[in-house]
């Protein structure tokens, strides 16, 4: 485990419209966050901006979503394209880090059956200023999920790395 609280991390969540992403600098400090659509050639394009992304932040640790963990359902391009980033990764001698769905809910809502729209909320309430106002609406049965979410899953992805406060 990684001990340095001043380390800079670098969070992806690849997902079905592209990126989301997320730069902190220890548990508190989220230094950049957003989502990147990728309308062609998906898995190409989104290793390109996770590329970019490596050589622009320059991190010390990418984190990346457990894609292959019993919680968690993902298309196998998304699963592919999983496995090229931690290859690439590895060729950059880049340190990876994968967390699951389940991590994610236990670090921020202590509860491990917790929602995505309340990982959200939480992580809105964590970081206002970067995150408050792009919260979308509580998500009903029949709509599509909103894609700023992506940008949450990587922000979660991001704080669930960081050891649990004592």
């Amino acid at each position: 485990m990684i001990q340095n609280k001043h380390i800079r991390i670098l969070a992806i969540a690849p997902l079905s419209r592209g990126l989301g992403y997320a730069v902190m600098e220890g548990p508190d400090k989220l230094v950049a966050c957003g989502n990147k659509a990728i309308l062609r050639d998906k898995n190409a394009g989104s290793l390109a901006w996770a590329n970019r992304f490596i050589k622009f932040y320059q991190p010390e640790v990418l984190v990346l979503p457990d894609v292959n963990a019993t919680d968690t359902r993902r298309a196998p391009r998304i699963k592919t394209l999983h496995r090229k980033i931690v290859v690439w990764a590895g060729k950059q001698q880049l340190k990876v880090r994968l967390i699951t769905v389940t991590q994610v809910q236990g670090k921020l809502l202590d509860d491990a059956k917790g929602t995505k729209f309340g990982v959200a909320r939480i992580l809105a309430e964590k970081f206002p200023a970067e995150l408050g106002k792009r919260l979308p609406p509580k998500r009903q049965p029949w709509m599509s999920e909103d894609p700023r979410m992506d940008i949450f899953d990587a922000v979660g992805l991001a704080v669930a790395f960081w050891p649990k406060d004592k």
